[in-house]
Order: C-alpha cells, then sequence, then structure tokens
C-alpha cells in the first residue's frame, strides 16, 4: 500500500495555518484538484467532522469519491483522516503543523491509500501513486499560499 507523506513551509503562524486547514469546505475555491467538499457531520466543538469529498485527476480523467471522518486535535495542531467509505480500498493518514521558531509553520501530511482498478499494470499504479503524491503537494502548497495572504 503506496505511502505518500509531503510538508511546506509556511510564512505564517500555527494558529493562521491550523485555522485555513480546518476549513476542508472552502477549498474546491482555491484547490483545482478538488471538485467538492460537504460537511455533513461537524461535533459542536469542531474536534470531528465527517466529510464527502469529489476529487479530480484530470490527467487521467478520473473523478474519486469518498466519505471521511477527520477528527481535529487543537492542542496537538493535528487532524487524523479515515475514508468511511468511497472508491478507495483504504485511506487514512494524518496532518501535522509544527510552529518554527520563525513564526513560520511546517505543515506535514503522510497518508496511505489502496486503490485498485482491475486489471491494471505495475505501470498504471505507479502513475496513480505520482498522482496522489502531486495532488496532496498541492493541498499543501494551497494552504501556504492562502496562509501567506492573511
Amino acid at each position: 500500500m503506496p505511502l505518500i507523506k509531503n510538508e511546506v513551509s509556511i510564512d505564517a503562524d500555527i494558529e493562521t495555518v491550523y485555522a485555513l486547514a480546518r476549513q476542508v469546505e472552502t477549498f474546491p475555491q482555491y484547490m483545482p484538484d478538488i471538485e467538492s467538499v460537504v460537511v455533513t457531520e461537524r461535533s459542536e466543538d469542531g474536534n470531528r467532522t465527517v466529510t464527502e469529498w469529489v476529487g479530480v485527476a484530470s490527467e487521467v480523467k478520473l473523478k474519486l469519491r469518498w466519505t471521511e471522518e477527520d477528527i481535529w486535535d487543537h492542542s496537538e495542531h493535528t487532524c487524523r483522516f479515515t475514508q468511511l467509505k468511497g472508491d478507495y480500498q483504504e485511506y487514512e493518514g494524518f496532518w501535522q503543523f509544527v510552529p518554527e521558531a520563525d513564526g513560520k509553520t511546517t505543515f506535514k501530511s503522510e497518508f496511505k491509500y489502496e486503490y485498485e482498478i482491475p486489471l491494471i499494470g505495475p505501470l498504471i499504479k505507479a502513475l496513480i501513486a505520482k498522482l496522489a503524491r502531486t495532488n496532496m503537494q498541492r493541498i499543501l502548497e494551497a494552504i501556504k499560499i492562502r496562509s501567506e495572504q492573511q
């Protein structure tokens, strides 16, 4: 099962970056690889959300749909996410926001997934892994840009 790790340094404080990352329903406004995100459940304290996602891998004309549960830990500045249902056979990971000494924030992402298409070969699986890494990096970069504009 592929494991994708990405990180980016953001010239903004941790509270700004973390707050922006928690607004997942706004992602389609500034992330072209995300067609839609709908929050279907949100706990009163905001620590748990359930969201329905539609992602687009335009390079291969593929739409992926999934529903995920996000568990946000405000004291640790993390989010753990797990697919509840959807196109992936497995999808889970976490985001971590780490303050840097100079007032910047490091945004780290790690996720693993299993996505099977019957009868595809290793070349197509390698392409899908590359697209997954690229798409996650685009999410980090988009949050970086938005955070630095705040």
